[in-house]
């Protein structure tokens, strides 16, 4: 049986209290916000407080805010979200972080759940992101040369190089890219109620 979005908010406000952020129940979830120099002390509680029991680290994943809000988006342009799962009291939680624009560093959770090492190591990859204290931190899906980060809002569509099989050479070669950079700006279509919170500040 599952407890209700209010009884876990009053359980994480009892545990967590000065710890958090901000807290908020959307989309049937509840999302509590901690701060960088937090993160470990407030995973720790999670997973070892009874009461919250979040034994379960389900995903991490990197998140890039440049365009975010068609603009309006005036908040850290990187953060990290962690998705927990309590099995004992059939519960979720998204645990979210924002980082520093410049050097987007947050401490590793792997040793508070071991499966957060792959997902760590894929939002370095793909975002920059760095988890200090992790203990093997290096590109998991690109290449080992890969300049950049390619889920960055501002990585280039076309990439900086690409690679293709030479039959002279008989091995692989890297080369900048021949395409022509070019902008895809989506049209909107529809009114998005997720800015309407941007447009009223």
């Amino acid at each position: 049986m599952s407890i209700s979005d209010e009884k876990l908010v009053a359980r994480l406000n009892d545990h967590l209290g000065d710890l958090l952020d901000h807290c908020v129940v959307a989309v049937g979830e509840v999302t509590i916000e901690v701060s960088v120099d937090q993160i470990k002390d407030v995973c720790l509680k999670l997973r070892d407080e009874a009461n919250l029991g979040f034994d379960q680290l389900i995903d991490v994943c990197g998140v890039d805010y440049l365009e975010y809000g068609e603009g309006r988006w005036k908040g850290a342009r990187f953060a990290v979200v962690y998705h927990l799962l309590s099995v004992c009291n059939n519960v979720r939680l998204r645990v979210r972080v924002f980082l520093d624009d410049d050097e987007p560093v947050v401490d590793s959770v792997t040793d508070v759940w071991a499966v957060a090492n792959w997902f760590e190591r894929e939002a370095f990859d793909l975002y920059g992101i760095l988890f200090k204290g992790h203990p093997d931190l290096r590109r998991l899906l690109t290449d080992y040369g890969f300049i950049g980060h390619p889920f960055r809002k501002d990585f280039p569509l076309v990439g900086h190089v690409e690679m293709r099989y030479d039959p002279e050479r008989k091995r692989v070669v890297y080369e900048p890219t021949t395409l022509e950079e070019r902008v895809n700006v989506p049209r909107v279509i529809r009114h998005d109620n997720r800015y309407e919170s941007l447009a009223e500040e």
